[in-house]
């Protein structure tokens, strides 16, 4: 018995053996890792812990201005308070939905402190979640200085929301010139920055949608900056460690002249129509003009859906911009090309009458006169002073559509100018080719009758027509428009290379049309400031009383300084509708010019 007693005392010494020797190697173990995090590793784990404390927060830079030739200011940039709540500060564990009703209860916490009504639903807290959370959720937009200081006194405990600065955009002279100018939308969400950091917080630029905002939005833009924030845990800013200022975009000059702008748009009001005034020599666009027109300051922040349901759905497209994206028959305005290609083609044609009795006929077909008595006999300066289409019928003929097609194509006619802005077209110039490939039959004498008239297949936008009437009085020089006073932009412009003297004839064609006490373009008449213009009337459509009404012209007429192009669609002609127009247009421009100095042609 003593012999077993003693194996049994062995025994139990070995088991306690083995378990001081398991439990020394386990507390060696927890020493060894508690030196190896609180000691070795503790350089790793402190930046761990910035990393989650940290935020990267992406600043937005301030837009530049847009300014008119004169200075004026036309797009600016105004600070908007809105109260935000940066939804990732309230993450909770488990399912999404317990997040969301965490946000929930802070949104309703913070309607009671600063006393505005809830403006956020659980739906739209949900949804912010799962596809915008690099965003701030914006609870309420455009807060006054009360409710920012309400906010600062009972809310800033509350966790996940703040105060931040939105920068709005702003047009101060309203309707006037928005499809030049354009407007701005929100800019696609950026998630890194240049080093390929992640950013946890995007406070999301503007970005030029259309117009000047949108061709000339890197300039304007500038560059984003950014910062990193501390987070704390009772709300979203502790403390800022660092701060990448945003760099300002630049300030762009265009070359409208707001003066001559707002008189353009108020000729326009009640029609729909354009209107394009510009530089005869250098380019430059003083006036651009679209009726109807819009309020781009509906577009900012961002624009309700219903609104932009009504702009759209219009029957009368008040966001398309007529001058550039409007493409009209030219009526009698077009007749100078036939004249011209008529004078550089047929010898003796300056010489040559043809009899007017009211209509030219053709076969079959009979093209009528607006002087449906007839006009009598007649040559080339009383056929442009009357707009006579039996005489312009005849010269066609003689000279034949390629040749008048060409001519158009020398003033621009049939291709896009080139301007600073979306959404231009280029027009038509027919030709034979051209009917072949699109109606799949050859050009007959009567296509010819109606080319030389303006009307039939050609097309152009009413900018096309204020640079070739630019071309006609400048001398033959074909401008390109500018809308931008930009000192590395070089002046770009053709020649259309038509001889002197087959212009100085029909330049004294288009002086009579407004100087003679019978010209068509009469009404125009500006004491003191002789002028030379033309006027044109088209049918279109299947009423015949569907008109589009046209004035061309520039002036002074020795040597212009302004050229420009009305069109009014439904209007009663060109001399009756657009003479006037054009009158108190280029009268308001020498007004102008005369209050304000000579008008810059570049920046310096």
């Amino acid at each position: 018995m003593d012999l077993g007693f003693e194996e049994t005392q062995r025994a139990e010494r070995m088991r306690t053996r083995v378990v001081m020797a398991l439990m020394t190697a386990a507390l060696g173990f927890m020493l060894v890792n508690l030196w190896r995090v609180q000691v070795h590793g503790t350089e790793a784990y402190r930046e761990s812990l910035e990393r989650q404390s940290i935020r990267r927060v992406r600043l937005p830079a301030s837009r530049g201005q847009i300014l008119d030739r004169y200075g004026q200011c036309l797009a600016r940039n105004r600070a908007s308070f809105r109260i935000v709540l940066y939804i990732e500060e309230l993450r909770k564990p488990g399912r999404l939905e317990n997040t969301v009703k965490e946000a929930d209860r802070v949104l309703g916490l913070a309607a009671g402190a600063v006393g505005l009504p809830r403006t956020v639903t659980v739906d739209e807290i949900r949804s912010h979640l799962q596809r915008r959370s690099l965003l701030p959720l914006v609870v309420w937009r455009n807060v006054d200085d009360r409710g920012v200081a309400r906010f600062a006194e009972r809310a800033t405990g509350l966790p996940g929301l703040d105060v931040d600065v939105e920068p709005v955009r702003s047009y101060p002279c309203g309707r006037t010139a928005a499809h030049v100018l354009g407007h701005v939308g929100r800019a696609e969400v950026v998630e890194e920055d240049e080093e390929g950091n992640r950013y946890h917080y995007v406070l999301p630029d503007l970005e030029g949608k259309v117009g000047v905002e949108s061709r000339l939005n890197e300039a304007l833009a500038g560059v984003s900056g950014g910062s990193l924030v501390r987070v704390g845990a009772s709300g979203f800013k502790y403390a800022e460690e660092s701060r990448r200022e945003p760099v300002p975009g630049f300030d762009v000059r265009l070359t409208l002249d707001m003066r001559v702008q707002t008189l353009a748009e108020r000729l326009l009001e009640g029609h729909e129509g354009a209107a394009v005034l510009m530089d005869a020599e250098h380019g430059d666009v003083i006036a651009m003009a679209s009726s109807p027109t819009y309020d781009p300051n509906a577009f900012c922040p961002f624009i309700p859906a219903d609104v932009w349901s009504e702009l759209v759905g219009d029957p009368d497209h008040p966001l398309m911009n007529r001058a550039v994206s409007g493409v009209y028959a030219p009526g009698s305005a077009f007749k100078p090309v036939v004249a011209l290609a008529a004078l550089t083609t047929v010898p003796g044609v300056a010489e040559r009458t043809f009899t007017c009795n009211g209509s030219f006929t053709l076969g079959s077909a009979s093209f009528g006169c607006w002087q449906r008595a007839g006009h009598g006999t007649l040559g080339l300066l009383t056929g442009i002073e009357q707009s006579c289409n039996v005489y312009f019928c005849s010269i066609g003929l003689l000279c034949e559509h390629e040749a008048i097609a060409r001519m158009a194509e020398r003033f621009g006619m049939g291709r896009v100018t080139g301007i600073s802005l979306d959404g231009e077209k280029p027009g038509l110039v027919p030709d034979e080719a051209w009917k072949r490939r699109r109606r799949k039959e050859g050009w007959r004498p009567g296509d010819t009758c109606n080319f030389s008239i303006g009307q039939g297949f050609v097309g152009v936008t009413p900018l096309q027509m204020a640079c070739y009437t630019a071309a006609l009085g400048n001398g033959g020089i074909l401008p390109a428009p500018r809308l931008v006073l930009d000192p590395l932009q070089p002046e770009r412009s053709t020649s259309t290379g038509i001889a002197a003297e087959p212009l100085a004839l029909v330049r004294e064609g288009m002086r009579r049309v407004i100087e003679a006490e019978e010209g068509s373009g009469r009404r125009a008449r500006i004491e003191g400031i002789p002028m030379g213009g033309k006027t044109g009337t088209a049918q279109y459509g299947s009423r015949a009383d569907r008109k589009y009404t046209w004035m061309i012209a520039f002036a002074p007429f020795d040597r212009p300084r302004y050229a420009a192009a009305i069109v009014i669609e439904e209007g009663e002609s060109g001399g009756l509708t657009c003479a006037p127009m054009m009158r108190e247009l280029m009268k308001g421009a020498f007004e102008s010019e005369a209050d304000n100095g000579a008008a810059p042609t570049r920046v310096l």
